[in-house]
C-alpha cells in the first residue's frame, strides 16, 4: 500500500459537514501490485506519475470524493501497430463509508480513520484506458496483403478474386422507379 494515497480523515469525519482539498502526484503502482499486460494491450507504467486533484466532503457516515485523476498510458495502434501514448484524465465522484450496508458494493471503505485512494484511482484510470487506440484519427493501417504501412507508402495490392462468389458478379437488380436493371 503506497502511503501517498493513504489519507487520514478523522478530523473530517468529526466535523460534519466539512471538506478538504487534496492535490498531489504519486506513482501509479509503486508496489507493483498489477502484472504487466500483454504487448498489444493498453497499459500504464507502474512508475508513471498520477496527478490527483480531489475534494473530500464529509457527511454522516462517510465521505464524498470528487475531482480528477490523470495518468499517462501507452499502447499499440490498432491499425498500423505503431507505438501510441496518451493521457487518461478521469473525473471521479465516489463514496467512502465506514460501515457499508449489505449490497453496497459501490462504496469504498474508511478503515482506521483513513481512506486509501489507490483502489479508487486504479479503478478510474484502468477503466478509462482505450481498448483499441489509434496513432492518429486518419491512420490508414497496414496493407493486408503485403504489410506495407499505408501511412508511409502506397502499394498496388488488390484483393484476390474469390471464385466462390463469381456467380454473383452477373447478378442484376431492376430499378423500381425506372424499371431499368442495374449491377449489384
Amino acid at each position: 500500500m503506497d502511503p501517498t494515497y493513504l489519507v487520514p480523515v478523522a478530523q473530517l469525519m468529526r466535523d460534519v459537514p466539512s471538506s478538504a482539498k487534496l492535490v498531489f502526484s504519486a506513482p501509479f503502482d509503486a508496489d507493483h501490485e498489477f502484472a504487466p499486460r500483454g504487448r498489444a494491450e493498453t497499459d500504464v507504467a507502474p512508475d508513471a506519475l498520477v496527478d490527483v486533484v480531489l475534494t473530500l466532503q464529509s457527511f454522516s457516515g462517510g465521505l464524498r470524493v470528487t475531482g480528477r485523476v490523470s495518468a499517462p498510458w501507452f499502447g499499440v495502434c490498432r491499425r498500423c501497430s505503431a507505438a501510441v501514448v496518451g493521457l487518461s484524465d478521469v473525473a471521479v465522484d465516489e463514496r467512502f463509508v465506514d460501515h457499508p450496508e449489505p449490497g453496497d458494493e459501490e462504496a469504498y471503505l474508511i478503515e482506521n480513520d483513513a481512506v486509501d485512494l489507490a483502489p479508487m484511482m486504479h479503478d478510474a484510470i484502468l477503466l478509462d484506458l482505450p481498448l483499441a487506440p489509434l496513432c492518429r484519427e486518419d491512420c490508414a493501417g497496414l496493407c493486408p496483403y503485403c504489410g506495407v504501412d499505408r501511412n508511409e507508402a502506397t502499394c498496388d495490392c488488390a484483393a484476390p478474386h474469390d471464385v466462390r462468389w463469381a456467380t454473383l458478379d452477373g447478378l442484376r437488380f431492376a430499378d423500381e422507379t425506372s424499371g431499368e436493371s442495374s449491377e449489384a
